[in-house]
């Protein structure tokens, strides 16, 4: 009984690296064309620079990397690009993100955090005129390979008139985590089977 606890903790511990690791490595470089190929042909690239995500691509170093993206969506009611019905921005970009994050979850992808702008700059100097952007967000990605794909998927390019008609302006970088306070996946989950396993484990010891 113990032996299966800790061996079911070990094998889902095992099943959690393999979904949330990047273990294919770097992208190669004889796949960058084709993927640069694949992701000019969608609705996506009429907003990004190919030269950009060409140079992301090539700098791959095969690690986790986060999606930094402020956004600013229109304000008050929108006539939703299929139907026509006026209904809030955040139902019309709904139709674009959660069909996104599902796909970009399978992947070993989510949320880092989301925020709402509830001020004006408190330290500025030498800016352009502030963008006021209302909202910001991260979205960690396994790695480069699963960005381009994603931005490369003929299902996204159907569904992205969604998102460029609900926000009204956005800028989006990739960036690396280098200091956080926060516990992320890859610290709480050994830590919470650890728990789980011990609890267990301590039940069947008093049974």
């Amino acid at each position: 009984m113990i032996i299966s606890i800790w061996l079911t903790a070990s094998a889902l511990y095992l099943a959690f690296l393999y979904w949330y690791i990047n273990w294919s490595g770097p992208i190669a470089a004889e796949e960058i064309d084709s993927y640069i190929e694949k992701f000019s042909k969608g609705s996506g690239a009429a907003h990004t620079d190919a030269d950009v995500v060409r140079r992301f691509m090539e700098e791959d170093d095969g690690k986790e990397f986060v999606m930094q993206n402020f956004v600013t969506l229109h304000s008050g009611k929108m006539s939703h690009p299929v139907t026509g019905e006026q209904v809030n921005p955040q139902d019309v970009l709904a139709g674009y993100f959660k069909p996104f994050a599902k796909e970009l979850f399978k992947r070993g992808g989510h949320p880092v955090f989301m925020t709402r702008k509830v001020g004006g700059y408190i330290d500025s100097w030498n800016c352009d005129k502030d963008p006021q952007w209302a909202a910001t967000a991260m979205m960690r990605y396994k790695c480069r390979r699963d960005l381009i794909e994603l931005a490369s998927d003929q299902r996204f390019s159907d569904i992205h008139i969604f998102k460029t008609s609900a926000i009204d302006k956005t800028v989006s970088f990739p960036v690396q985590i280098t200091m956080s306070f926060f516990l992320r996946p890859r610290f709480y989950v050994p830590l919470g089977l650890v728990w789980l396993a011990s609890m267990a484990h301590f039940i069947a010891l008093i049974v």
